[in-house]
């Protein structure tokens, strides 16, 4: 496992081997079938090209009333418990003090992407966003604390791990695109990212 730092983001390279990526999959398949993926709106009407859905005590949504955590599903069911399998790597990475209370899931199918955003929504910038990648490759970009200027980009693979902490906290980043099926772990292909987050 190798540990890199860019720009104060902390990426652990191969942090899962394959026989836990494959761990976290099944502990992910109830919480996907009891709240299953949605395509969430953004405030000025744009439909997002990921599909989401959460665990944890809340869930973040997006719709025209806007960006915000909530207790429940967008279809009304309560969101259910965040796995033990990624709690354990939140309790290695960044400790025991205090536990999410978020798991965001996005599923990044063949066109999908995500453009250079902040973390903001959360109550506490002091705890970190810890990201885990399964899957397919992604092309993350890291940019700066204020929107412009030079960015810089590297592939993710599927067992990576990044941690979004301190200084970084609010650093805009973002994924401009996956390299779809250059992975083995979904079937259909794909790439599953969860961050964890303290959002109260």
């Amino acid at each position: 496992m190798a540990r890199l730092l860019l720009r104060g983001f902390e990426i652990r390279k191969g942090y899962l081997d394959n026989a836990a990526q494959r761990r976290l999959i099944d502990a992910l398949r109830p919480i996907l079938k009891s709240a299953p993926l949605f395509r969430p709106m953004t405030p000025s009407g744009k439909e997002m090209s990921v599909r989401m859905t959460s665990a944890g005590d809340l869930g973040w949504v997006t719709d025209k009333a806007g960006y915000r955590y909530q207790d429940q599903h967008p279809k009304g069911m309560d969101w259910p418990e965040i796995p033990e399998p990624v709690l354990a790597i939140w309790q290695d990475l960044v400790g025991r003090d205090r536990a999410p209370d978020c798991c965001l899931i996005n599923y990044y199918g063949e066109d999908a992407r995500m453009g250079l955003h902040q973390d903001k929504d959360e109550a506490d910038f002091s705890w970190p966003v810890l990201s885990v990648s399964l899957g397919d490759d992604a092309l993350f970009r890291i940019g700066n604390t204020t929107r412009g200027g030079k960015t810089e980009s590297l592939w993710l693979n599927s067992g990576d791990v990044v941690i979004m902490g301190g200084p970084a906290r609010l650093t805009y980043h973002g994924v401009d695109r996956i390299r779809f099926k250059s992975s083995k772990l979904l079937p259909k292909g794909g790439r599953i990212n969860l961050t964890l987050r303290v959002a109260r």
